[in-house]
C-alpha cells in the first residue's frame, strides 16, 4: 500500500500517524517543504521517501510529485494530512489521482458553513438560524427574526478567523464597513457551553472510536478576548450529544476519517444546536488526549483502519484529561515548578506550542489526567491563576 503523507513534520506529534502506517507495513511517502534534514529522526525512519517542494501552495509542483511517486512506487492508495488547511488540496489530488476517500465533489458541503447547515437539517439535528448575507439591507432583515446579538463569521473558514460577535445596528453597519471581501454567514448568538463529538470512522462509516470534550469558552472568545484556553474530555457522555454526534456523522457519511464535530448546550433550553463539522482530528494536542484518557496509541489504530480496516484497542475513557493553556505577557502566579511540585502527579505532559496557535490554544500547554474531574479542573485554575 502507498500512502501520501502531506506536511507530516507539523504539527510534531502528527509524526506519530507516519510512524504508526510504517509498523502497519505501508509504504510511507512525505510530501512537503521543510529540508529532509530538519526532520525529526522517527520521521525519516517512517518515511521510504520524502519529496520536498519550495511551494506547497503551487498546485503543480505537488501533481509532479504525486506523479513522481507513481513512477517509483506505482500506483497510489490514499493521501492525507489530518489538517483543515490542505483538506480541499487532498480532494483535488485524491480525484485526479484516483485514491479513494473524500474526493472534490464533495468538498464543499464538509468547508461551507451554509451547506452544513442544511446536512444538520436533513439529520434532524438543531441549528442556528442564519444564513448567507452579502448586503447591509439583508443582515438587518435577519437580524430582525433572530435578534442581536449575532455572530458573523466566513462562510468558508477555518476556526475562529475573521469571526465577530456584534451585538446592535452601531456594530451591524461597522461590520459592513469593514468585512472581507467573501460570503460571510450571520446567524443567531447561541449562549451556552460548547461539546465536541470526536472520533474516527472505518471505511465502511463505523464509528470505532469516539469521545467528547467540554470547553470553557469558544475559540472565538479565547482570540477576540485574548484568554486562556481549557477544556477536557468526558468520561461518559450524555445520551442527547452522542445522538447528534452518530446522526451527524451519518448525515456527512464520514469513512476511514477522524471527525471533530461542535455543539453548543443552549442555556436557553439545555437542547443540542450544531456549531459546525470538521473532518479531520481535533487540534492542538487532543489526540494525545485521546491516548492518555483511553491508555489507547491513536496514531497507531488509525493506521490500522488505513491499511486493515481494523480498529483493535480496546477503549473505556477511564480518565479525564485536561488542556490547559497559557499566553506569553501574562503575569501568572505560578511558575512553571509551582506547577510541577504542586500538580505533578497529574501532569502527563506539558510542552511548547507553535506560535501559529498561539491566539487559538497558547504558547505553552499542560495535558492534566485524572479519574476525577474535580482534580482536573483544581489544576487548571491554579495553572491559568493570573496576577
Amino acid at each position: 500500500m502507498n500512502f501520501v503523507y502531506l506536511s507530516p513534520h507539523f504539527p510534531p506529534n502528527y509524526h506519530r500517524f507516519c510512524v504508526g502506517l510504517r509498523e502497519e507495513g505501508v509504504n510511507v511517502l512525505g510530501l512537503a517543504d521543510a529540508p529532509y534534514e530538519s526532520l525529526r529522526p522517527e520521521l525519516r525512519g517512517a518515511l521510504s521517501e520524502y519529496y520536498r517542494v519550495e511551494d506547497m501552495n503551487s498546485y503543480d509542483a505537488l501533481v509532479r510529485a504525486l506523479g513522481h511517486f507513481t513512477h517509483r512506487h506505482g500506483k497510489l492508495d490514499g493521501i492525507d494530512s489530518h489538517s483543515e488547511h490542505w483538506l480541499e488540496t487532498e480532494a483535488r489530488l485524491r480525484t485526479d489521482f484516483n485514491m479513494a476517500g473524500l474526493r472534490q465533489d464533495r468538498i464543499g458541503v464538509v468547508q461551507r458553513k451554509s451547506a452544513m447547515k442544511e446536512i444538520y437539517r436533513s439529520a434532524g439535528v438543531r441549528v442556528a438560524r442564519g444564513a448567507v448575507v452579502r448586503t447591509l439591507e439583508e443582515a438587518r432583515r435577519l437580524v430582525a427574526e433572530t435578534g442581536y446579538p449575532v455572530v458573523a463569521k466566513p462562510d468558508v473558514g477555518v476556526g475562529a478567523a475573521a469571526t465577530f460577535k456584534i451585538r446592535d445596528d452601531g456594530e451591524l453597519s461597522s461590520f459592513f464597513d469593514r468585512k472581507p471581501p467573501v460570503d460571510y454567514i450571520v446567524e443567531e448568538f447561541i449562549q451556552g457551553n460548547i461539546f465536541s463529538f470526536d472520533g474516527l470512522t472505518d471505511r465502511d462509516g463505523n464509528l470505532v472510536f469516539f469521545t467528547s470534550h467540554a470547553f470553557s469558552q469558544g475559540i472565538m472568545e479565547t482570540v477576540n478576548e485574548d484568554a486562556d484556553l481549557f477544556y477536557h474530555s468526558l468520561r461518559e457522555i450524555p445520551a442527547d450529544l452522542e445522538d447528534a454526534g452518530r446522526r451527524t456523522a451519518r448525515a456527512f457519511d464520514v469513512r476511514g476519517r477522524f471527525f471533530h464535530f461542535e455543539f453548543f448546550r443552549a442555556d436557553r433550553d439545555g437542547g443540542i444546536v450544531a456549531l459546525e463539522v470538521n473532518l479531520r482530528p481535533p487540534g492542538g494536542l487532543t489526540t494525545d488526549m485521546f491516548n492518555y484518557a483511553n491508555d489507547i496509541d491513536i496514531y497507531r489504530e488509525w493506521a490500522r483502519v488505513v491499511a486493515h480496516n481494523r480498529f483493535t484497542a480496546a477503549w473505556s475513557r477511564p480518565y479525564h484529561v485536561g488542556y490547559v493553556g497559557r499566553k506569553r505577557g501574562k503575569r501568572y502566579v505560578h511558575g512553571p515548578g509551582e506547577i510541577l511540585a504542586a500538580f505533578g502527579g497529574l501532569i502527563v505532559h506539558h510542552e511548547e506550542i507553535d506560535s501559529i496557535f498561539r491566539a487559538a490554544i497558547g504558547d505553552y500547554g499542560y495535558l492534566v489526567r485524572s479519574k476525577d474531574l474535580d482534580e482536573v479542573r483544581a489544576a487548571a485554575r491554579y495553572i491559568q491563576e493570573t496576577a
